[in-house]
């Protein structure tokens, strides 16, 4: 018989994470290791933990991840954006719940581009008068 699977996409600056959810004791697992040895600090692994919180569901779901690219907190935003779209394809409910958390929606914030003629996007080279 097949297991109930429920997957949600979570994206921040320029991480992705690929997330399911899967009932279960509520261990969470990030590209096949635990998340405390995955992740250096606590207040990351409370990110990732946020939407099921809220939604009270902490226990119920066995969370699997898979998420490249950016940093530590990237990925941790990545994750809790796919653990919220994922959890409202579990249960439309959890929508109001989520939303006014502010869980749904994806941080638009990117790395801008380096422009041509500067150092970098906006750093100009060092002016000299002579």
């Amino acid at each position: 018989m097949a297991q109930v699977q429920y997957y949600g996409t979570g994206r921040r600056k320029s991480s992705t994470a690929r997330v399911r959810l899967v009932p279960g004791t509520g261990q969470i697992t990030v590209n096949n290791r635990d998340a405390e040895s995955y992740f250096p600090y606590e207040t990351l692994r409370t990110i990732i933990k946020q939407p099921l919180v809220s939604t009270e569901t902490e226990g119920t779901y066995d969370v699997l991840v898979n998420v490249h690219g950016g940093g530590f907190t990237g990925q941790a935003g990545a994750i809790r954006h796919g653990v919220s779209r994922a959890l409202l394809e579990a249960d439309p409910e959890y929508r109001a719940t989520l939303k006014r958390a502010g869980f749904l929606t994806r941080d638009a914030r990117m790395k801008e581009r380096k422009k041509p003629g500067l150092k970098g996007a906006r750093r100009a080279p060092q002016f000299s008068k002579r």
